[in-house]
């Protein structure tokens, strides 16, 4: 057995660098994304989808937490959905995270640029873009214990901005603006915004994705995902109710900074707290873009682990104890995709991702449910069936909304996934049966124990 084989991820993370991640993974959706859904669905429709995906994801993490806990494994989904489904069960759970991760960074960095160029016009979006995947790159590949660090102080002053920025614009709402063109689309409007609503949240399952290097993760993982979507709600509807009533919201359609943008219309663009406000809205963006990373490596790096990616992509660094492969060719995709799509193409792209990755969990907790009703839960999903089962029911709902709506989008998708599993097919993986050697690193640490997939 070689060395690098040996090599293990760190467990360092306790409840605050859970909450810090789960807040941080997701905090972008309050500063860039969101708004696009006025546009196809005007205030009060986009604030019926924005309700329908919240109780989709309230039902989804109190599901998805009882697979996090009882299986604390690095890739997530995948290895639920291997577990429950088989070899084809893990490979679209595993291609629909990598979509949905590693095509959300890339929109992180849009939003990115954008707050720079609404600060300094004469620096391009896209340049920016890039300078800021290296340095994120770099930062995810010192160490997880000193990028969770990161994520706690960053997160904090991104949460910190965004009730600020609700007790300022605040005194400026008048509901006559918000009520203003409430649904111009009609109920259709509503879900086209379903995938608009999803930003808001999307990404906070990317817990799951360090449950290797969670200290005690059946007791802290639970705790980390409660508390991160509490704070998420409470600032989701805060910020899109604010900033609906303060102007004619359709000033808000089509730009990549709605914050910047609505404290200026607020307090003057001229007002320095306008830019004040601006440049620490980086922090919310630096946050989630970081967290995109630190997610989506770890996805990669599962995957490779296991076989269904290139072996190189599982090397941990000696040094670092951390993915550095996998980071890379993250950034490498995300580098691509800004040059090559819009921001709501690559924004639906990732949530065409996501929906199908919550489909597949829903389906492999009732599966697992069934086929193995001893298996140590530690949390148990409350309410059963009815929460997992809602969570589905929605999850399918937004599913054949995107594809109704994003005809092309979601055909690329598919595309991509059928290559994938002919790809898997020829190659006969189909036919290798995983093993907890191949599944997870040996040697280890006590307590951290992965040989929940029972192939041995």
């Amino acid at each position: 057995m070689t060395e690098k084989n040996t090599e293990q991820l760190k467990k360092v993370l306790k409840p605050i660098h859970l909450w810090a991640i789960a807040v941080g993974l997701v905090i972008s959706g309050e500063y860039i994304g969101w708004n696009l859904g006025w546009a196809v669905s005007g205030t009060i429709g986009f604030l019926i989808a924005a309700l329908v995906i919240t109780i989709m994801y309230v039902t989804f993490i109190f599901s998805y937490t009882e697979l996090t806990t009882a299986i604390p494994h690095a890739g997530g989904a995948f290895a639920y959905a291997y577990r429950a489904m088989g070899p084809f069960g893990g490979l679209v759970a595993g291609y629909a995270t990598l979509v949905d991760f590693l095509f959300a960074t890339p929109v992180i960095a849009i939003g990115l640029g954008s707050y720079l160029h609404f600060l300094y016009p004469g620096v391009p979006v896209i340049s920016s873009a890039l300078i800021f995947n290296v340095i994120f790159i770099v930062i995810n590949i010192l160490g997880i214990k000193e990028s969770a660090t990161f994520s706690v102080f960053i997160t904090i002053l991104a949460v910190a901005e965004l009730l600020l920025f609700m007790g300022v614009i605040g005194p400026h709402f008048k509901m006559s603006n918000y009520l203003a063109h409430p649904m111009p689309f009609g109920w259709g409007g509503i879900f086209a915004a379903l995938p608009f609503a999803v930003w808001f949240y999307l990404a906070i399952e990317g817990v799951a994705m360090v449950a290797e290097e969670v200290k005690e993760p059946k007791r802290n993982i639970p705790r980390g995902y409660i508390a991160g979507l509490a704070t998420l709600i409470f600032l989701a509807f805060g910020v899109m109710i604010l900033t609906g009533g303060i102007t004619d919201w359709r000033k808000f359609n089509n730009i990549n900074y709605p914050l910047p943008e609505a404290i200026s219309i607020a307090l003057g663009r001229s007002n320095g707290l306008t830019k004040i406000f601006a440049s620490i809205g980086l922090f919310g963006l630096i946050a989630s873009f970081h967290g995109t990373i630190l997610a989506s490596s770890r996805q990669v790096f599962a995957m490779a682990r296991s076989g269904y990616l290139p072996k190189p992509l599982a090397q941990v660094s000696h040094r670092f104890k951390t993915p550095h492969w996998a980071i890379i060719i993250g950034g490498v995709i995300s580098f691509t995709a800004l040059f090559t799509g819009t921001t709501d193409q690559i924004l639906i792209l990732s949530v065409l991702g996501a929906i199908v990755m919550y489909l597949m969990s829903m389906a492999s907790l009732f599966i697992l449910r069934k086929k193995e009703p001893n298996l140590e839960r530690p949390f148990a999903s409350p309410f059963y069936p009815v929460f997992p089962a809602v969570a589905l029911f929605i999850s399918a709902v937004c599913l054949f909304a995107i594809m109704y709506y994003n005809f092309y989008i979601s055909l690329l998708f598919f595309a991509g996934l059928i290559l994938g599993i002919a790809v898997f097919m020829l190659m006969g993986k189909h036919k290798v049966r995983l093993t907890e050697e191949n599944m997870v690193e040996p040697n280890r640490e006590p307590g951290l124990e992965l040989g929940f997939l029972g192939l041995d």
